[in-house]
């Protein structure tokens, strides 16, 4: 598959990332000589991030080629993205160009934040809007509005790359999502203007409070918690009297003057001035993996995008070994000597174990049927140091496997195939029901015994069986 990116801004570059990091070859046509130093910046954040949500590893990347012609970027091209300036007689222009170029089954997609459908093609083109939102390798939602059956086939390629399509019901000017950010933007710079509140005060006041909460419940699910037992018609009976109380100046936006405008930039450069863009974007990109992925536990908002996306990756297997996990490190799993931290290597076997019980069948449709693996001791080696955005494969060996007992001892490597650590532990087959050992079924007992003879040809694995500071 092949993804044409036009427009190699922070939003392009975006796309370029998603698409390059899901498998797909990327060509990227931008006339600007600066052009592949910026993105090259963006995908080196997007390569440290975005396999840090999974722990599954993300396909292999695709290609990423730079072109001086927009006919040899698009030529192949699945998916065509749009990604230049909001001017409506330039985007006239290169839709047109484009709609002359790309293959006929090539989506072409604009990621106009403003601009209806119609607006974009009054001129001959046949785009769609795919508006996303920066950054667009980690935030999966993407505006869809459109022809019909080109928005449904869209729609099947962004969920492909782990993105979340919404399609909007009616063309709209700035769609669904970016209105509510105008309205929060313009109620913003009344409070600064009349001297309510500063930049900082008002970032406070969002990610302190409701933008926390946004991220996992929306805005009417929130409202429902709130309305307690009773639900939304209680909280609708309650507040919504205030709608037409003077609270907001949502229909009048201040004048831009150069006292606003300094004022506002003067303000932003107290609160944030000291960081470079590149290292609030790392923050802030770091911030969002760990919420994600905090969100993925659950399965609410964006986390269920990367659950869903996740099971339909591919599991690694491999010849000799099985391969157990394949992902790579988030920040959040290092510590203060920037370095992955020591339970997160627990928690790395613990995962690696419960993907070997996949594989004997002991999956969550045996669990459920009341029959599971517990842990009753574990060790582990710690031989080399494993940082943010390094690749962890684990493969995993069996030591013993008759009857109730499940020992398996996982080698951890990172980068070049070096063997960061191990981790032993020893397991028993337990009855949910009862809460004592029991035999696992037939079915389980036979791929582990099969697993356990082939792997015992390979010897006793270097470490096994060691004790706490033991030296040889």
């Amino acid at each position: 598959m092949k993804a044409a990116i036009i427009g190699g801004g922070v939003i392009g570059g975006g796309w370029a990332a998603r698409f390059l990091l899901n498998g797909w070859d990327v060509a990227v046509f931008d006339p600007d000589p600066d052009a592949e130093r910026k993105i090259g910046e963006v995908i080196a954040n997007a390569r440290r991030n975005l396999p840090a949500l999974y722990d599954t590893a993300l396909p292999a990347e695709g290609i990423l080629s730079f072109h001086s012609a927009m006919a040899d970027a698009v030529r192949d091209a699945d998916w065509i993205q749009e990604s230049i300036p909001e001017r409506l007689d330039l985007k006239h222009k290169i839709l047109g160009d484009l709609s002359e170029l790309a293959p006929e089954t090539a989506v072409i997609g604009s990621s106009t934040s403003g601009f209806k459908p119609s607006e974009l093609n009054e001129k001959g083109a046949r785009a769609i809007v795919a508006h996303p939102f920066n950054p667009v390798y980690l935030l999966p939602l993407t505006e869809l509005v459109g022809d019909a059956r080109t928005c449904e086939t869209a729609a099947s390629i962004l969920r492909s790359i782990g993105m979340f399509p919404l399609m909007v019901r009616k063309e709209i000017d700035a769609h669904i999502a970016d209105r509510f950010l105008e309205a929060v933007w313009r109620e913003a710079l009344w409070l600064v203007k009349d001297g309510i509140a500063t930049t900082e005060e008002i970032d406070e006041a969002i990610r302190m409070g409701f933008g926390i909460r946004w991220a996992q419940m929306g805005l009417f699910e929130t409202y429902r918690v709130a309305g307690g037992e009773a639900g939304m018609k209680h909280f609708m009976a309650q507040f919504g009297p205030a709608l037409k109380w003077p609270w907001t100046k949502l229909m009048d936006v201040p004048e831009f003057t150069d006292e606003l405008v300094d004022l506002i930039a003067g303000q932003s450069d107290a609160q944030s001035g000291h960081m470079s863009i590149r290292e609030l974007e790392r923050l802030r990109d770091d911030n969002l993996v760990g919420m994600m992925r905090a969100l993925k536990k659950t399965g609410s908002g964006a986390g269920g995008v990367i659950q869903r996306h996740e099971a339909e990756l591919p599991k690694p297997y491999a010849t000799d070994l099985p391969i157990t996990a394949d992902r790579q490190i988030p920040v959040s799993w290092t510590d203060y000597n920037g370095h992955m931290n020591e339970t997160h290597y627990l928690e790395a076997g613990s995962l690696a174990t419960d993907r070997f019980m996949e594989l004997i069948g002991a999956d969550a449709d045996y669990i459920a049927s009341g029959k599971s693996y517990f842990t009753i001791e574990t060790h582990v080696r710690y031989l080399s140091e494993l940082h943010a955005g390094d690749r962890l494969t684990i493969r995993t060996q069996v030591l013993e496997g008759e009857g109730k007992k499940l020992h398996l001892f996982h080698l951890l490597y990172g980068p070049d195939d070096t063997l960061a650590a191990t981790v032993e532990t020893l397991l028993l087959h337990v009855d949910l029901t009862t809460r004592a050992s029991s035999l696992p079924d037939q079915n389980v007992l036979e791929q582990l015994q099969s697993y356990h003879h082939a792997h015992a040809a390979l010897g006793q694995p270097e470490g096994a069986g060691r004790s706490v500071g033991q030296k040889a």
